[in-house]
């Protein structure tokens, strides 16, 4: 017997999106302001505790959620994120206001639009075992006969991927074990209506901004903050000193780093990040792209977000 899956509520969701340092915060705060609207950060980065300048929290008197979600001791997954952010849009479309995602965690933004049912489906380990020594295409036979959609939809690379495979197949027999939970977890989603803007500037503009946005971290107290995180007992090892800036910190603090090879090596990894960003998000074909250095677009995006806003 197969439950009714029950309509799922419908919000409106404005998100902004592209590479860091491009202002998409301060477009947000703009927006927010203009259309009645609350802030979610997408920033990987911001949900740690005590780690505020090197991750640039802005605060004002638009409320902005996902500062602050946890020690910076502890782990933090795509799941709970996705879980936090799904219980604030009902919250603030609730009150009549318009949520706003801004951020440039593409991974974050695509977990609460889209869903991504996979993350909490534990791993098998007799099941993996079992399969260990199949060829790559009994591995897909089997994965087509208990789901033929995922199977059909592997692109050469998926399908030539054991692992890949391996876990497709994981994730199949979850499914059809706990066929209830998936259903309940389909009627509690949000179904979004979503209007993606982007924002993004030429190559050099971009690592201008970088490199003085870094100098300023660095000036507003960088170094002291990441002493203090030390003190607390947060080591290198652990998931949030992974975060750009701090990660590059460790080599000024333990491997003799001049200060200007850190700070050198700090703007590079932001540049490098930005590229692995354009990469995702220019798959994104739903996005709206503005470069709001140039005359007219910022009136542009303007209208866009009315005539979404209006046509509601």
């Amino acid at each position: 017997m197969h439950l009714k899956n029950t309509p799922a509520p419908v919000a409106r969701l404005l998100i902004i999106c592209g590479p860091t340092a491009t202002g998409k915060t301060k477009l947000g705060i703009f927006l927010a302001q203009k259309f009645n609207g609350e802030i979610i950060s997408a920033d990987s980065r911001q949900v740690y505790k005590f780690m505020d300048i090197g991750t640039g929290k802005e605060w004002g008197k638009i409320p902005i959620y996902g500062y602050d979600l946890v020690d910076p001791k502890e782990n933090y997954s795509v799941s709970e994120y996705s879980k936090f952010v799904n219980a604030t849009i009902k919250n603030i479309y609730r009150r009549g206001k318009l949520p706003i995602l801004v951020g440039g965690t593409g991974l974050y933004i695509k977990a609460v639009v889209e869903g991504i049912d996979t993350l909490n489906i534990p791993k098998n380990t007799d099941l993996r075992k079992s399969l260990e020594e199949k060829k790559v295409s009994e591995l897909y036979e089997k994965l087509a006969t208990l789901d033929s959609s995922k199977a059909a939809s592997m692109n050469i690379s998926d399908k030539m991927n054991p692992r890949r495979l391996i876990r497709a197949i994981e994730i199949a027999i979850w499914k059809i074990s706990n066929e209830q939970e998936v259903i309940k977890t389909k009627s509690n989603q949000i179904t979004m209506n979503t209007l993606y803007i982007g924002l993004n500037y030429p190559t050099d503009q971009i690592s201008s901004l970088i490199t003085s946005r870094v100098e300023k971290r660095i000036e507003q107290g960088f170094i002291d903050e990441v002493e203090a995180l030390l003190k607390m007992g947060v080591s290198w090892k652990m998931q949030s000193m992974k975060a750009l800036g701090y990660s590059e910190a460790e080599g000024f603090f333990k491997n003799g780093l001049t200060y200007e090879e850190f700070v050198e090596r700090w703007i590079e990894s932001e540049i490098n990040y930005v590229k692995r960003q354009l990469t995702w998000f220019k798959k994104e074909k739903q996005i709206n792209w503005f470069d709001l250095t140039k005359p007219g677009e910022l009136l542009k995006l303007e209208k866009l977000v009315e005539k979404w806003d209006n046509s509601k």
